[in-house]
């Protein structure tokens, strides 16, 4: 079994990175990421997007360290090496800062490309650098954004969004919808299931056997018996409840407000919040120079940083790359975990026969 696991992280891992947004920060904190050459010891980074996209950052931010070679195809990639695979040919004008449907466009094209590689088994994982949700929306991409788009994509009907760092995850229960429609969104049902899919996602993706899961309320002090709502009694704590009978060690409804500035938060393995601010808000506070975004639930594997376009920064150097550093490390510690369960699975050990004897009985 040690050498299967030592066997699964000396093979670099081909990780797919879309260029998200050309005139957000994607292609430079892709830039500063790969000047340093030591995480190609571990994966072959292959970039959707465009080399002249780069050599124009480049100019930019007078780098003289950031190399990489132009291929064709995934196919194509050198091992080890930064691999720049060009997703549209033709000459685009980049306005640094600005949401455009040229940029929206630009971003879907590489994006479209990288699922489709990821699908035919031509990369291992995919990376998404930042899209902006009003660029996408100029070219009639019709979805949220990257967690929607890839669950439609797998065919699953509602994905999982897990922010992570290092020890903290924290998971949503809905995503991006506005704020007055989260609690007619919130079902038993619904709750139930993105228990299971956490608990299953803890377990596949980051090892961890019996995971505890803290559910948080919707309402200020979880509803403090139903004087501030009643969405704790009638729908969340019966889904813990129902989550508990199926033996998921999950507790709550939890108070959020409190709960991220106490020890509490380290009793468990998981955190599920109701809504998108409820649990990114405290996150971000916690994490934000190493946080990922990654989607469970799906086929593949896929992490985001989990920071935006950062329009208001673009070009001047302020862009930090340790998000999407994390994010990269994080697909690639994923996708092992699952290579490895999935092996460990293909020949398990037969159980040997109970001996009926009772105890003293003679051998013949």
């Amino acid at each position: 079994m040690e050498k299967e696991k030592e066997q699964l992280h000396t093979t670099p891992v081909k990780v797919g990175i879309s260029i998200g947004d050309i005139n957000g920060i994607g292609p430079e904190v892709i830039i500063k990421t790969f000047r340093d050459s030591r995480i190609l010891q571990d994966c072959t980074p292959i970039i959707y997007g465009s080399t002249k996209v780069f050599a124009h950052y480049k100019k930019v931010l007078d780098d003289q360290e950031f190399n990489y070679q132009s291929c064709k195809t995934a196919e194509e990639a050198q091992s080890r090496k930064v691999n720049v695979v060009n997703s549209w040919t033709e000459d685009v004008e980049i306005q640094m800062g600005l949401a455009t449907e040229t940029g929206g466009s630009c971003a879907f094209q590489a994006l479209e490309q990288a699922t489709q590689d990821l699908a035919a088994g031509k990369i291992d994982v995919l990376v998404t650098a930042p899209i902006s949700k009003e660029a996408m929306g100029k070219t009639g991409f019709r979805f949220p954004g990257h967690t929607e788009y890839l669950a439609d994509l797998s065919g699953v009907d509602d994905a999982l969004m897990v922010m992570v760092s290092s020890n903290l995850r924290v998971a949503l229960v809905t995503t991006h919808i506005a704020l007055k429609e989260v609690s007619t969104a919130l079902s038993k049902d619904k709750i139930l299931k993105k228990i299971r899919s956490f608990e299953a996602s803890l377990k596949k993706d980051f090892g961890i056997v019996r995971p505890k899961i803290a559910v948080f309320g919707l309402n200020p002090h979880a509803g403090e018996n139903g004087k501030m709502g009643t969405e704790e009694q009638e729908i969340i704590t019966p889904a813990v409840n129902a989550a508990r009978n199926e033996d998921i060690l999950a507790f709550g409804p939890y108070p959020a407000d409190g709960f991220f500035g106490s020890s509490s938060r380290t009793n468990y393995d998981g955190i599920l919040a109701m809504y998108h601010d409820q649990g990114l808000t405290a996150f971000k506070a916690l994490a934000f120079d190493d946080g990922v975004n990654f989607t469970a639930g799906l086929p593949i594997v896929r992490t985001s940083p989990d920071h935006g376009t950062a329009f208001d920064i673009v070009g001047q150097n302020k862009a930090s790359e340790n998000s999407l550093r994390q994010a990269i490390y994080t697909s690639m510690d994923v996708y092992r975990s699952r290579k490895f369960i999935r092996e460990i699975h293909l020949n398990p050990l037969q159980s040997a026969p109970r001996d009926k004897r009772k105890a003293g009985e003679e051998v013949e």
